[in-house]
């Protein structure tokens, strides 16, 4: 029986068809969440017409799918505004996001795609610091956060980023020394730096394999490395060193002009042309000379040969103490150090520990011959340590990921509270009705290999209690996950309260700023001068401050950055939003000085009602200390500095005395600074010294329906 082709040719389409649907129907849920919080936080564009809610389907501007799942978003001089939102970790298959040409602006999101292969958010308005989540990301392969407002230093660790091949921050106000980290670049060939404010040398960058390198207008010093003199590079603008640079210390492999991705016009060095007619004279190296070297790799083989065996006869004689005076020094147990009849066990201690606890054996190391090769592990070059085990506190309770699961709706957005530097918070619901704030720190701030510094954390969390302490409850620590449970705070955080309007807030009346500036001041006073050793906070800020039903303020992420390992590189919300000192900027380093600065800076807030820095303000008046420095003793320039809000209702000796406060604690060099204690003192004077009553200020002012306004006292 014959068959039409028309008919087979239109089976063979409907079949198509239908296949097609299917595949680009019914876009993955988590991408869709995704996409719509990205859009709601972008202010909804219309001009991007996402209408629906399957981009796959209906082909959504910008989108790209492969089945149901995004892979790109690129959206590049679309006119957009707003934010990123936080959901972008979602998008697990995307690897190209291109927001390029646009007005975005606000700190970056710390998560992004995990499988992200190419971002590119140049020519925008983001500001604060380079997440330090990128860190994590080796699939990356371009980089491109050019012409923004980035600022501070760059704190990211490159050494797994290997097959990032395009960076470029250029255009920024990064600062700081380059990350000695960069090394690890072994796929860069395009680097752009240019105007920013780095500093020290570009040593770092010497053995990339780069062909373009533009480093101008920054505040470099040193000399141009010579790797680096047979590549495009652009060095203008700089601090370079005149004159012939030093020779490289001892034992520096000779360096090499011509690398194999340096485009240098020749495929051969000079040594292997010189090689070439009379080998053996040019090159340095005769048959003797090879001889001889053979010679001494034998010799060497057999000597460390004679070390390995004489290790392993003696690794068990320690009991003979005379025969430790020939024998290479060895981190000893504790056993072996008070002989066979202790009954002592603990773990292996360094040799310190050892010369004090028996004083009577010698411990006079072997001579040591330079030129005699040894095997590494006759002498460890630290004491292995082993970790004591850090038992729960007592006092706090310890949950499963079960519980908090439930209590959670899975960490579902709606219970999402916040994102901070350490991770997310949610509200949980407990089923006897108990209401408490789950803080899930992220991986990449505490990784798997760190889990045993987990329950050493939480210890030292738990001896933390002050009124003003956001108090740990209880934590919770299974299948690699970290998370931290504390008391939940229903008034949400003072950056809420200042920054974002709500018909159902009334504003802060000066008797509550006051207040807030006054607990959270004796919150610090307990972390630097009564704790013992003292507590940096180092991520001071208003959304860290939580104003409880009566608007005491609790300060929330107290000891977190001071006990977690490594936190100086995460704290990149901070960066560039204006709270950090500038020695910060400069060192990296805080310290108690650079808390009293940044609880400077939200004091500055409560009065003026201003953010610390904000870029849709004028260039001038961008960052709130820099404007706001000078007018603080200008009792006519002060009055127009007060948060409009206020509506006038102040004591104008109080708001004049807050004033010279604040001018003390954010002075630009740390030594002037007041110790805490200094500034709760010059509070409380301030209190006792104003009319604080309702006559002062109104009762109308300051209502909240969301918890009430102490307006008579600040409750001393």
């Amino acid at each position: 029986m014959s068959v039409d082709p028309w008919l087979m040719l239109m089976l063979m389409f409907i079949i198509s068809s239908s296949c097609t649907f299917v595949i680009n129907g019914d876009t993955d849920p988590n991408d869709v969440s995704a996409l719509m919080a990205l859009f709601q936080s972008m202010n909804s564009p219309s001009q991007l017409n996402w209408n629906g809610n399957d981009p796959c389907g209906q082909s959504w501007t910008g989108i790209t799918c492969s089945g149901n799942r995004i892979t790109e978003i690129k959206l590049p001089g679309r006119q957009l505004t707003g934010t990123l939102g936080f959901q972008l970790q979602s998008l697990s298959s995307v690897t190209n996001l291109d927001l390029s040409n646009n007005n975005l602006a606000g700190t970056l999101p710390y998560q992004f795609p995990p499988n992200l292969q190419h971002l590119n958010l140049a020519n925008n308005n983001f500001n604060g610091g380079i997440p330090y989540s990128f860190s994590d990301t080796p699939s990356l392969i371009s980089l491109n956060f050019g012409h923004n407002q980035f600022q501070q230093a760059l704190n990211l660790n490159f050494q797994k980023l290997t097959s990032l091949t395009t960076f470029d921050v250029s255009f920024n106000s990064l600062t700081g020394d380059l990350p000695q980290t960069m090394n690890s670049l072994s796929s860069i060939s395009t680097m752009n730096l240019q105007n920013n404010q780095f500093t020290g040398t570009i040593d770092i960058l010497a053995d990339l394999p780069l062909d373009n390198l533009n480093i101008e207008n920054n505040h470099f010093t040193g000399w141009i490395p010579e790797q680096l003199k047979n590549i495009n590079l652009q060095k203008n603008g700089n601090s370079w060193s005149s004159g012939p640079a030093p020779p490289p210390p001892p034992g520096t492999p000779p360096v090499t002009k011509n690398k194999g991705n340096h485009k240098s016009g020749g495929g051969h060095s000079p040594s292997s042309d010189s090689g070439s007619s009379d080998g053996s004279k040019k090159s340095g190296i005769g048959g003797g000379a090879i001889a001889g070297i053979v010679i001494s790799i034998l010799v060497v083989g057999a000597i460390v040969a004679f070390f390995l065996v004489k290790k392993r006869s003696k690794k068990k004689s320690f009991g003979d103490v005379e025969k430790l005076d020939n024998q290479p020094l060895a981190p000893l147990t504790s056993n072996e150090v008070h002989g066979r009849n202790s009954t002592q066990t603990s773990s292996v201690i360094d040799l310190k520990t050892f010369d004090t606890s028996a004083a009577a054996i010698s411990l006079k190391p072997p001579p040591f011959d330079r030129n005699k090769s040894f095997d590494e592990d006759e002498l460890p070059k630290k004491p292995i340590v082993v970790k004591k085990t850090v038992a729960p506190p007592a006092n706090l309770k310890s949950y499963s990921i079960a519980d908090l699961q439930i209590a959670t709706g899975s960490f579902s957005v709606d219970h999402l509270l916040g994102e901070g530097s350490f991770g997310r918070v949610y509200r949980a619901q407990f089923d006897d009705g108990q209401v408490l704030a789950v803080k899930k720190i992220d991986s990449s701030v505490l990784p798997n290999n760190l889990s045993d510094d987990f329950m050493e954390i939480v210890s030292n969390l738990s001896r933390l209690h002050h009124p003003n302490v956001t108090e740990l409850i209880g934590y919770c620590s299974e299948h690699g996950q970290h998370l931290l449970v504390y008391e939940y705070h229903k008034n949400g955080s003072l950056h809420d309260f200042l920054h974002l309007p709500d018909d159902y807030i009334k504003p802060l009346i000066w008797n509550s700023r006051v207040k807030v500036a006054l607990g959270i001041a004796r919150a610090l006073e307990y972390l630097h001068e009564i704790c013992s050793p003292s507590v940096v906070h180092k991520n001071i800020k208003a959304a860290n401050i939580l104003l409880d039903a009566d608007l005491n303020p609790h300060l929330s992420d107290s000891g977190l950055a001071s006990y977690i390992p490594n936190t100086n590189q995460v704290l990149n919300n901070n960066s560039g939003s204006g709270y950090d000192a500038p020695e910060v900027g400069l060192t990296g380093q805080y310290t108690l000085k650079s808390d009293v600065y940044s609880f400077g800076v939200v004091m500055l807030e409560l009065l003026s009602g201003r953010k610390p820095f904000d870029s849709s303000r004028s260039r001038f008046e961008q960052s709130l200390v820099r404007w706001a420095t000078p007018q603080l003793h200008d009792i006519d320039a002060l009055a127009k500095m007060v948060d409009p809000a206020l509506e006038g209702m102040y004591p104008v000796k109080s708001l004049s005395r807050f004033a010279d406060v604040i001018a003390l604690c954010v002075q630009s060099e740390p030594e002037f600074r007041p110790p805490m204690s200094e500034v709760v003192q010059a509070l409380v004077r301030l209190v006792q010294r104003t009319n604080m009553s309702k006559r002062t200020f109104g009762a109308d002012q300051g209502g909240s329906n969301r918890g009430g306004d102490d307006q008579d006292s600040l409750d001393m």
